[in-house]
């Protein structure tokens, strides 16, 4: 590690939500966590993490949102602890968290904020840790963290800690693409999705073979557009559960032709937008969504990084 001092008192970050464009679950490990194999990319919508360096010597933190818990229990904090026990940095902290990620959507805001956190700390410190070291500091805390050090797409395998850089046609090919965003007014927690998805085992898992060539035949296509990659291992045990989902995915697809996905463990689902679409189909499609799940739903156009 590098020297400790505070290069700057404060400094702001885009927090970014993400999207699994590709998510095969492939069985379960020893320690009660799943394998993956999944393609992950981030996208221009997000939250907004500022630092600010303090005399108190506390950790602090704010948030817009009066439903998201400010105590140890936020990942922020969590984050900011182990950094501090790690580095010896022992400044006081005061964050601000502009929260537009839904939480239980499978976006990854409470991940990416925790990344976020790292990452200012590091640089408030004057940078002691070197990427791979913020690596393992991130993943030490939540099998997404990692990811949102990288700023694109990538492959995580394992419970995510495996991350592979893309080849940059397949980056090309991702980057930039717009996609539609859209949530219902409900969560869906994580932990409920993999067990009932284990429960169901050995059938609900996809074969690492059968992951890894469905993987690979996108990534060796130069042509193959984003469409033919959604798959979600998960949706099969949320659309049971959930029924507006499955409800409205296929109504969309039958209505406008869109090949709908689901991030994660839901509930957020999203849709490529096709060449061409116009300001009047998207206005068509927010309807529809808020139609059926309601006024409440979450929508938004987003471009993936």
């Amino acid at each position: 590690m590098k020297a400790h001092s505070v290069a700057v008192s404060s400094v702001t970050l885009h927090s970014p939500a993400k999207i699994n464009l590709f998510l095969a679950v492939i069985g379960r490990r020893p320690d009660g966590f799943h394998d993956l194999v999944s393609l992950v990319a981030p996208v221009t919508w997000g939250d907004s993490l500022s630092a600010e360096v303090t005399r108190t010597g506390e950790i602090e933190l704010s948030c817009d949102d009066p439903g998201l818990p400010v105590d140890e229990s936020n990942l922020v904090i969590r984050a900011a602890r182990a950094f501090q026990e790690s580095s010896g940095w022992s400044e006081g902290v005061r964050f601000r968290l502009l929260k537009r990620t839904p939480q239980g959507a499978g976006l990854g805001g409470g991940s990416s904020n925790a990344t976020s956190t790292l990452l200012a700390l590091n640089h408030l410190a004057g940078e002691p840790f070197t990427p791979d070291a913020l690596a393992k500091l991130a993943a030490g805390l939540g099998s997404d963290c990692p990811l949102f050090l990288h700023g694109g797409p990538l492959v995580m395998r394992g419970r995510g800690e495996h991350l592979e850089a893309l080849a940059d046609g397949a980056v090309q090919r991702l980057r930039g693409r717009r996609i539609w965003l859209f949530k219902p007014p409900i969560s869906i927690a994580t932990p409920w999705a993999f067990r009932q998805l284990a429960a169901r085992a050995p059938e609900s898992y996809l074969t690492p073979s059968a992951a890894e060539e469905r993987l690979s035949r996108w990534l060796r296509s130069p042509t193959a557009p984003v469409e033919e990659l959604l798959f979600n291992s998960l949706e099969s045990v949320c659309f049971e559960k959930y029924l507006a989902l499955p409800t409205l995915v296929a109504h969309l697809e039958k209505r406008f032709g869109l090949k709908v996905g689901m991030s994660g463990s839901g509930s957020a689902c999203f849709a490529p937008i096709p060449a061409g679409a116009t300001p009047e189909l998207g206005a068509a499609v927010e309807a529809t969504v808020r139609e059926a799940w309601g006024t409440e739903a979450f929508f938004a156009e987003v471009g993936m990084v």
